[in-house]
């Protein structure tokens, strides 16, 4: 089993490296404060590397991960994600999916409705630092480790 890695997207798209834009489409981080789930694996570290001057990463919570899909969670036609439509798919409620999600019992690819890219807001309150520079050098981007989970709570 291998850790959930959330992916958020930080900065535009103007002056972008051919091989960064690529990357970030395969990511499927096509927008500012888009944010993927993904796996961690030797290859999506080495394409975090190549975009980690336009993303921000860690390794995301039960509870953070529950309250993105309670508020950020879309369906396909733009519809939310109810308590609902968790309970059809068996689970109780968004933290019982969260853990089945980070456990690997269950992927978000096999949830055929649920769309893999969460929408968020600009943080409240804004950045603390700026987002130009890396996360251990007073910035925002690159890896942050589990300091994730408090820039999600302010954005979801």
């Amino acid at each position: 089993m291998s850790r959930k890695l959330l992916v958020i997207r930080l900065r535009g798209q103007v002056d972008l490296h051919p091989d960064v834009k690529h990357t970030l489409k395969l990511l499927r981080l096509h927008k500012k404060f888009h944010a993927v789930l993904v796996d961690e694996s030797p290859s999506i570290l080495g394409m975090l590397r190549k975009i980690s001057n336009y993303v921000t990463w860690g390794e995301i919570d039960k509870d953070t991960l529950a309250v993105l899909l309670e508020r950020r969670g879309r369906l396909s036609g733009r519809r939310r994600l109810t308590l609902e439509y968790v309970q059809k798919l068996g689970f109780r409620n968004f933290k019982e999916l969260a853990e089945a999600i980070l456990d690997g019992r269950i992927s978000i690819k096999d949830l055929k409705e649920l769309k893999p890219v969460f929408r968020l807001h600009p943080p409240s309150g804004g950045f603390k630092y700026t987002i130009k520079k890396r996360f251990g050098a007073g910035g925002e981007l690159g890896y942050r480790g589990s300091a994730i989970n408090e820039l999600v709570r302010r954005m979801a």
